[in-house]
């Protein structure tokens, strides 16, 4: 009978977290900070797979990693939001209780089981000013810790926060706050270490603006992004985008009889009442069948 080799806890929770922390690396970054009218949600994205989403009315998430398993992460965050939500009150619904909720969720993952998840995520919620913001980032291993103000994940991480370290400014407007995040993903991934030039179609861009009263998140694209990109002031607040579009509401005017049953009544001929056979047990009209 073949010995199977042992393998300290150590050992094994130091092979998983390489594991993980490689498999983040090799994916794109994303970057969240705050600005004077919210938190700016911006991730190196050329796919139509989105790494930015909304959670609830005020709280946001951005992810990095592999995709199946930070959706999964993303669904279980909105269901739980919203139950919490129906059953008590919408005040009750937390960046700071969705945060724990991720923190139980990976670290049971991380311990439990053989492959660890292979994501990084931000939980952020947008209060009444940048120092009521709140950014929480949760990795792979359950790990979490409040960011002040600015966070990057994925990717050469670390050097992207350098330049958002030296240049994060709360009092900043939106195109500010844009061109520093667009900037700081461009600094890294440029061939022998040269910078690049990210364009819209490279970037997904999300906000969550604290003056929107009810859902404060926006998505950002198309003309409206390139405008911002570009530095310019002027773009109007409705093209700034929407919230998610939700399910369409069911028609109002839904047939209640089939279209083949149409077709047969076509078919038929025409007949009137006095020409049909009266049944002799059918009481006559104006009499209830009771002799009143």
């Amino acid at each position: 009978m073949a010995m199977q080799f042992y393998a300290s806890p150590e050992q094994v929770q130091r092979d998983r977290s390489e594991y993980a922390r490689k498999g983040i690396a090799r994916g794109r970054s994303a970057v969240v900070l705050t600005y004077e009218g919210g938190i700016l949600l911006v991730a190196e994205n050329i796919t139509t797979l989105r790494k930015i989403s909304e959670i609830y009315d005020k709280i946001g998430f951005a992810a990095v990693g592999r995709y199946n398993e930070f959706e999964n992460l993303r669904r279980a965050g909105v269901r739980m939001a919203d139950l919490n939500g129906y059953s008590y009150d919408r005040r009750d619904v937390t960046g700071r209780g969705l945060a724990n909720a991720y923190t139980q969720t990976l670290g049971a993952i991380f311990t439990e089981t053989q492959k660890p998840y292979e994501v990084e995520i931000c939980v952020a919620q947008v209060g009444s000013s940048p120092e009521t913001d709140e950014l929480y980032r949760i990795t792979y291993d359950g790990s979490v810790m409040d960011e002040p103000g600015f966070m990057a994940m994925g990717g050469q991480a670390e050097a992207i926060s350098n330049v958002l370290r030296e240049r994060h400014d709360t009092a900043a407007d939106l195109p500010a706050a844009l061109a520093l995040a667009a900037e700081a993903l461009g600094s890294v991934g440029g061939e022998n270490g040269a910078t690049r030039q990210l364009t819209t179609k490279q970037l997904e861009v999300a906000v969550l603006d604290r003056r929107r009263k009810g859902r404060a998140f926006r998505r950002i694209a198309g003309a409206a992004l390139s405008t911002l990109l570009e530095g310019g002031q002027d773009v109007p607040e409705k093209e700034l985008g929407d919230v998610d579009a939700a399910p369409p509401s069911p028609a109002t005017d839904k047939p209640t009889v089939s279209a083949a049953s149409e077709e047969d009544a076509k078919d038929k001929p025409a007949t009137s009442k006095a020409a049909e056979p009266k049944d002799p047990a059918e009481p006559a009209d104006g009499v209830n069948g009771d002799g009143s």
